[in-house]
Parts: C-alpha cells; structure tokens; sequence
C-alpha cells in the first residue's frame, strides 16, 4: 500500500462526514478533502426505537451527495461506518439495506467496543502522551479508553451523548441552573460506576468536534498566539473558567462566538460539562485535544494490516518529522546527517564541559537537526521567519503546543535578534533557562547547518580540542570544503557566545593532511 487514496464516511448522531484521504510511504498520510453535514440523526429516533423516515430520508440525501463527490473525484475505495445513532436505531437493519439500494452504499455498523478502539488507535499514533484516558463524545454516545503505554487496557460506551443529553436535559435552546445540575448529577452518577477510572489520575484526552470547539473558544478568549487545536493543553480551572463564561451567554451571543460553530451552540455547554465531570471523577489535572479520531483510527488500521512500519506509536513524533522535512524539499538521508553532526557536536561540547549533558536536551537538538531550516524550501533569503511559522502553526504528531514551539524557536534559529522576536510571544511559557538554553541549542543547530551548505554531505566528524584561551574545532571532510569553510566561520560567533569561549576551526580534508585555519 505505497499509495492509497480512499475515503471514510463517518455517519455520527450529530454530523456526518466525508473524509478523503490519500496515503504515501515517503509522505505518510494527507487528508485532501473534508465535507461535513450536521444531521443529527439522533434527533430522529422515536420513542419506539425506530428512526422515521424524515431522518432515513436525511441520510438518504446526504449520502447521494457525497456519493456524486466521490464520483467527481474518482474515489471508488470508501468506507462507511456508522455509530450511535444507527447502532440504538431497532431498524437499522432496514436503515442499511435501503441506504444500499439508494445510494450503492455500504454501511458498516461499529459496535460500542470498534468505536472505542479506533478511537484509541488514532489518539496513540498521533499524541506523545504514553498513558491517559481518552473521551470521546459524539452526538449519542460517549467513548471512554484507559491506554498504559500506548496498550489499551480498558474501554467503554455509554448511551448519550451531547445531542441526546441535551434532549433530555435541556428544554430551551441552553441550559439553566437547575438543568445543569441534574445533567451534571446524572454524567457523575455514570462515569462513576467504571472503578478503573477513579481518581486514577492520568491526562485526558479528548477526541471530536465538540472537544475541538472547546479549545478554539479558549484560544480565541485568550488571544491564543499560534494556530490549531492538535495537541492543546488546558487545566481543570481553564474548563471551569470556560463553563461560567459560557454560561453567561445568551443563545444568540453564544451563535456568534469566535471559535465555536454556530450548529454547536446549543450543545456546546453540556459537552464541557461532561468534560468537566470526568475530570473530576479521574482527579485529572490536564485535559488534551487531538484533532484525530475515529475516521484517522479506521484509515490508521487499515493501512497498519498492510504495512506494521506506517506507524509507530511509541515514537510519533520521529516519523512525523522526516514526513514534514520531505513535504519541504528535504531528504531522509540529508536529515540523517544533520541529526548525526548535531549528535556529535553535542557530545563534544558535553565531554569537554561546556555543555551538560541530559538525554532530553539532546532528543529535543534531535528533534530541531531533523526540521532545521526547512523554511528555505519556500524563500532562501527568509528562511528563518517561514520556519518558524511552519512548524509552529501546524499540528505535528507528537508534540504539545509548547513542545511545538521550543521546536520552531530552535529550527527558525537565525540570530539573537531574530530569536528574541519569534519568542516575545512566549516568554510566559518558559523559565529564563530555558530560554537561554533553546537560543544556545539554536545557535549550536545554526552552525551544524553551515556545515552541509554546499548539500553535498562532505564532513566526516568533528572533534574539539581545549587549548589554552580558546576551543579548537577539528572538522574532518572528504572534498574540498571552500563553502563550508566560509559559512563555519561567519557563523562561528553564534556558538562562541553560546558556550563562552573563542573558537578557531581547523577544516582538514582526510587524506591530505591539510589544515587550515
């Protein structure tokens, strides 16, 4: 399966959705095309059980229409999975056998125990987190998951959801005091009959737009300054804060609210607050987003039963980087090189004392070596500003909002000056150590770069020797080295302040004997 391109049709209780997907080996998998139809099917389910034939006929029309899009673009390999509302349905028998015969399409109905897993299978190959319980809550169930190092380990599916929680909760268009309560009384009452969840005390993940809406308000509260959703963080005071600004709202202020969608408004509240209780009932202090979900579990899986080395969940964030670096021009072997220069560099810098050595410091300059400078695939001459904007305004698997950006601060490193502007934003988010020491891990970065100027991979190794006021950097090559030579020595200066000592390089090309200073 060196190239797929496939969809998944998504059939939630709230929205349905068509997702078109195409996967490469060398460019890891793209989402090329997302449609999306707020339904609510659940809606449509009868006090007998049965969905009526408005709400089969909702289905019929939106699946007809995503079925002349996949013929437009001429995707034949499609998948349609069905949950909550399908599964509660006591006709869905009926309801796939006519959706057949209408449309030529076939439904798969999950069972509560497929949702939860593909749920887990698409938070573990896209969050670095390596145990946590995940949420997801859809428009009539709710998913939860305990993994422990990326093994799932327990799972379960309650019955509701935001769309049926708000049909038996709420009686207007939002929640009063006293609705609230009662909800808030029945979530606890039902999280707390899974022992394995109490007051355990792991990170919470939460999948699905609701989730997503969540997070997009408090950005756009907060003046967030970087973009997307995929690896945000919040407190259990942040969701609160959330739940009494909410509340505060009417039903039309809440319609015009930056970040949430305007087919959320009436169901947004009930979603936080079933956040809010699981929070409280695991004794969780962060709470996760990830943009990935089940149609990412299901297309993961199904890729995974071809290929076991797509993915990897115990190290997403490595995959992921050689895919990022690719997308901008950048070969897998030319970041083996970086990542092995950089590695040697450091070590020299730790074995004469001018560095400490920690293994995160070093998996973060791993990190930094494999994306460094990738902003050049767009303009040589503002290399640093697109490298920055790159990586810390996408969701990268992997990594956390903060991470992102200690890693774009290191990749974008150009000066002390530039440094200072990309990080003016942040300087909340770190410690005065830190800072310094990514600015320093950014100027040792900058250096190794001058080293392959030339693209042609010519140097060999690279040994320090201590002399008596300065440092001597021995670099070993194997052609004659006339670029690197020039860019080593004008950007020198960055990692003499760095780790405060004179330097002079010695280029000697093996063989030679040639030294030159």
């Amino acid at each position: 399966m060196n190239d797929l391109k496939t969809a998944i049709i998504d059939i939630g209780s709230n929205t349905i959705r068509l997702v078109l997907y195409q996967y490469d080996k060398e460019e890891g998998l793209r989402e090329i095309g997302n449609i999306k139809t707020v339904a609510r099917l659940r809606t449509y389910l009868q006090p007998s059980g049965e969905m009526s034939e408005e709400g089969i006929q909702v289905l019929t029309e939106t699946l007809l229409t995503y079925k002349a899009m996949l013929d437009d673009f001429e995707v034949t390999d499609v998948k349609a999975a069905a949950t909550a509302a399908i599964r509660q349905a006591t006709n869905r028998a009926k309801i796939i056998t006519v959706m057949k015969e209408r449309t030529g399409i076939q439904i798969e109905l999950l069972s509560e125990e497929e949702e939860a897993y593909y749920g887990f299978v698409a938070v573990a190959h896209s969050i670095g987190t390596k145990s946590a319980i995940t949420i997801d809550i859809g428009g009539g169930s709710t998913e939860i998951t305990l993994f422990e190092n990326k093994e799932l380990q327990k799972s379960y599916s309650f019955p509701f959801g935001t769309v049926s929680l708000k049909q038996r909760f709420v009686k207007g268009d939002i929640m009063n005091g006293s609705e609230k309560k009662e909800l808030i009384a029945f979530v606890k009452e039902q999280f707390k009959s899974l022992p394995w969840i109490q007051d355990i005390g792991l990170p919470i993940i939460a999948i699905g737009g609701s989730a997503r809406n969540v997070a997009q308000i408090h950005q756009q509260k907060h003046g967030y300054p970087i973009a997307s959703v995929h690896g945000y963080e919040m407190t259990k005071e942040n969701l609160v804060e959330l739940s009494m600004f909410l509340g505060s709202l009417s039903f039309s202020e809440l319609k015009q609210l930056d970040g949430l969608s305007v087919d959320r408004a009436d169901i947004i509240a009930p979603a936080l607050e079933v956040f809010n209780v699981l929070m409280e009932v695991v004794g969780s202090k962060l709470f996760q987003i990830t943009k990935k979900g089940l149609r990412e579990g299901l297309i993961i899986q199904r890729i995974l039963q071809t290929d076991k080395r797509a993915f990897d969940k115990y190290n997403v964030f490595e995959g992921n980087a050689k895919r990022l670096a690719r997308q901008y021009g950048r070969t897998e072997t030319e970041v083996d090189y970086l990542t092995r220069l950089t590695d040697q560099l450091y070590r020299e810098c730790c074995r004469f004392g001018y560095l400490q050595h920690n293994p995160k410091d070093l998996q973060l300059l791993a990190k930094a070596a494999k994306v460094f400078n990738i902003g050049e695939y767009i303009e040589l001459s503002s290399a640093s500003q697109h490298t920055f904007y790159l990586i810390a305004n996408q969701s990268i698997d992997g990594l956390n909002h903060k991470e992102r950006v200690k890693l774009a601060l290191l990749a974008s490193y150009k000066n002390k000056d530039y440094f200072q502007l990309f990080a003016a934003p942040f300087t909340e988010w770190m410690s005065r150590e830190e800072y310094r020491k990514i600015r320093d891990f950014g100027a040792l970065l900058k250096f190794v770069y001058a080293l392959n100027v030339s693209k042609r991979k010519i140097v060999r190794s690279i040994k320090m020797q201590t002399k008596e006021d300065y440092v001597q950097l021995n670099i070993y090559v194997k052609h004659n080295a006339a670029a690197e030579k020039y860019q080593a020595n004008r950007h020198k200066k960055h990692l003499e302040r760095a780790l405060k000592i004179p330097i002079k390089i010695n280029f000697i090309e093996e063989g030679l004997n040639n030294y030159d200073n």
